[in-house]
């Protein structure tokens, strides 16, 4: 009967340091800097391999293990098939109680409900400031002017890299403007 740790945060600037002090006492201790979203948590993978009947798996938060109700109870299940209870020391869970048990579920439910509304609340802030003429993303380098007469250099047959060099943009940005270029000289034309 050994005490399993699992940490992780959501980005490789983040730091474990808190979650690894609340595990100290733990026998192992699996870690990884990914979200929880990603399907591909190899850290995870093989702290429930490594887990075995009489374990117990100990997070600092429920949503250290999964940001879904699915996957925490397919996560949940694999335990129970091996025999491994759950304690989660931040939300005072032991599955190895029924009490715990409930808890467990109770708090799976609500943190899905949490990770939709914040979504929900995400999508509305973008659907907001889009229609207030907010641009997402990368502002452009060139002016609209700028690109026409980028393309009118290209199309009198000047080099890509001395227009890189003279526009200063990589070869890649170049060809953005040069596509976009096209487009809007192909739609003009009858």
């Amino acid at each position: 009967m050994s005490q399993v740790g699992y940490a992780r945060v959501s980005s490789v600037g983040q730091s474990l340091d808190v979650q690894l002090e609340k595990l100290r006492d733990c026998h192992e201790i699996f870690q990884e800097k990914v979200s929880g979203l990603d399907d591909k948590r190899p850290q995870l993978a093989e702290c429930l391999k490594y887990l075995r009947k009489g374990d117990t798996l100990i997070v600092t938060k429920l949503d250290r293990l999964a940001r879904s109700t699915v996957h925490l109870w397919k996560i949940a299940e694999v335990l129970n098939e091996k025999g491994v209870e759950l304690k989660v020391l931040d939300q005072n869970v032991d599955t190895s109680t029924s009490t715990g048990r409930l808890l467990f579920n109770m708090l799976g439910v609500i943190a899905q409900f949490e990770t939709e509304i914040r979504s929900e609340r995400q999508a509305d802030g973008i659907r907001r400031a889009k229609s207030k003429g907010i641009h997402f993303g990368r502002t452009y380098k060139l002016t609209e002017e700028q690109g026409k007469e980028l393309y009118q250099k290209r199309q009198s047959g000047i080099k890509i890299k001395d227009l890189m060099k003279e526009y200063d943009l990589s070869k890649a940005s170049l060809y953005q403007y040069l596509n976009k270029a096209t487009l809007k000289s192909s739609m003009l034309t009858p």
